[in-house]
């Protein structure tokens, strides 16, 4: 399927001056821009699989910033779905007026004191 006029508009104008669009990766996957730094990733349709692979396409990127343009109405799936996929990375809308950031759970457990220990005589302070 071609892609619209308005998906390369935007794809083309998040890609900038110094960055590239239809950016091959090592499996075979294209991303829609990359700079040196950012992965950017446009999905205009609100299909759930489609953003979990866009999210996929992100995470393989290994770009440090990940940036997904999506519809205003989809930024909350968008975020949901780059939660699950754990990909850390910024969720914009299409103008670019609105933004949230995704960030990664950490992996460290909360700190829980030792059963029997007050807070005070607990081994880590």
């Amino acid at each position: 399927m071609t892609e619209s006029k308005a998906h390369k508009t935007i794809k083309v104008s998040a890609a900038g001056q110094s960055g590239k669009t239809e950016v091959r990766l090592r499996s075979g996957r294209v991303l829609d821009a990359a700079t040196k730094v950012r992965a950017i990733e446009v999905e205009r349709g609100g299909n759930a699989g489609n953003l979990r692979k866009a999210a996929e396409r992100l995470k393989e990127s290994g770009k440090p910033q990940r940036v997904l343009i999506v519809p205003q109405r989809d930024l909350d799936k968008a975020a949901k779905v780059m939660r699950e996929a754990g990909v850390p990375g910024t969720i914009k809308n299409l103008s670019g007026t609105k933004h949230t950031y995704v960030g990664v759970k950490s992996r460290i457990p909360a700190y829980k004191p030792l059963r029997g220990y007050p807070q005070a005589m607990s081994p880590i302070s």
